[in-house]
């Protein structure tokens, strides 16, 4: 991974190229311009609350739209990192075959563009915070670490996925779906302190309760959104109890898909 940072920072004007060509080509002829990068979560925070409005889901003190655009920001950055890093290395085709530098170089491209969008989304969220007069403290300097954090999760993705998609275009095309299904398996539409006290406090799911509980907190994305809606809004550390569970999982994948991805480069240009 040392080798990442190292072509990251060789390569950092190219990969601020590419990421300003992707956001003006992807922009630029709308009339609303890079606005809607946010209108996924919004509409998002709406059906989800329309949603609440007739199953209740309870969320204590904190108001159910805001706790839930901040679980969809680290959300919708991760899904939209991972599923353009997947189709990254395919959709520069002309590129890898007229030149060479790092591969690596697109998925870390996908996810630098992705960041200007986050940024654009903290804006909606501290409005939302200022309407209902929550205030951060100051543990909010653990949001760079968690954002890094799931950088690093969609960047494992991202390796593993572009490799594959370039022999099986398939993979570009199934992974936003599997990454949808995957949503509902993580504390997005609810909090995560409702999965405790279904499994571990009330045994809901029986004899397998606990298992259930370990299994779902092996999804990284589960410790991220807790802990950034904690940080964010909750006056609260991040819970490191749910984090080192994906942390784990993570660094033990990730060096297997970065390598996976050195090697299958080599036949990139042959491929596509």
């Amino acid at each position: 991974m040392i080798t990442v940072f190292k072509n990251l920072y060789q390569y950092r004007e190219l990969i601020t190229a590419l990421a300003w060509k992707n956001i003006v080509l992807r922009y630029k002829q709308a009339y609303l311009g890079i606005l809607w990068a946010v209108l996924k979560p919004i509409m998002l925070m709406l059906i989800f609350t329309l949603v609440r409005s007739f199953v209740g889901i309870e969320t204590g003190n904190i108001p159910y739209p805001i706790l839930t655009f901040a679980a969809l920001l680290p959300w919708v950055f991760f899904q939209e990192s991972a599923s353009e890093g997947v189709s990254s290395v395919t959709s520069n085709a002309n590129l890898i075959k007229k030149i060479y530098f790092p591969r690596e170089v697109f998925p870390i491209t996908a996810m630098v563009t992705k960041i200007v969008e986050l940024i654009i989304s903290f804006f909606i969220l501290a409005g939302m915070m200022f309407y209902y007069k929550m205030i951060p403290s100051l543990y909010v300097f653990w949001v760079p670490v968690i954002i890094f954090y799931t950088m690093i999760v969609a960047l494992t993705i991202s390796f593993f996925g572009a490799a594959i998609n370039v022999y099986y275009r398939d993979i570009s095309q199934a992974l936003p779906i599997a990454l949808s299904l995957l949503m509902y398996g993580s504390p997005v539409m609810y909090p995560l302190s409702l999965v405790h006290q279904k499994l571990i406090v009330e045994q809901a799911a029986g004899k397998w309760s606990n298992e259930f509980y370990t299994l779902y907190m092996l999804n990284p994305l589960a410790g991220i959104i807790d802990s950034f809606q904690r940080v964010m809004l909750k006056d609260l550390p991040p819970d490191f109890n749910s984090l080192y569970p994906g942390i784990i999982l993570t660094l033990a994948i990730l060096p297997f898909s970065y390598l996976f991805f050195k090697r299958a480069e080599n036949w990139f240009a042959d491929v596509i």
